[in-house]
């Protein structure tokens, strides 16, 4: 069986939100989108759910995290290439964004990462399927 991976995230400015990640190239789903939430498509099996704070604690009975000084994920994604990295970070950077932590060079894999409009951390990275250490 094929499973699909949804990530939700709890967001205090939807629109800003949605304008930040659409900057950045991806894309939403129109029929998942309402005032209240949208998804964000990473690929065919995977999809960020962006919910109003509002919303996002109709799904549970625990706090939502302050991401001044708490974190409690880190999602990461893949792209093609360091330059692919390289360049929606700094664009990232470039709409306000702040570094999350300074970028990892290993060799066969590369990756940076910054914070979103609410603080989550969101990493991109590279790795050479070739140069995998064995």
């Amino acid at each position: 069986m094929s499973r699909k991976l949804f990530v939700n995230l709890p967001v205090k400015d939807l629109k800003k939100s949605v304008a930040f990640f659409t900057e950045l190239g991806f894309v939403f789903n129109p029929a998942f989108t309402d005032e209240t939430a949208t998804c964000m498509v990473l690929n065919e099996g995977a999809y960020v759910m962006l919910l109003v704070e509002s919303k996002f604690k109709e799904f549970t009975s625990k706090s939502i995290i302050d991401t001044a000084g708490n974190v409690e994920v880190i999602t990461s994604f893949s792209v093609d290439s360091r330059q692919a990295v390289d360049e929606l970070v700094t664009k990232a950077l470039a709409l306000g964004s702040k570094p999350a932590k300074d970028p990892l060079d290993l060799g066969f894999m590369y990756n940076r990462s910054f914070l979103d409009p609410d603080g989550h951390i969101w990493e991109a990275f590279w790795m050479d399927p070739n140069a995998i250490p064995q």
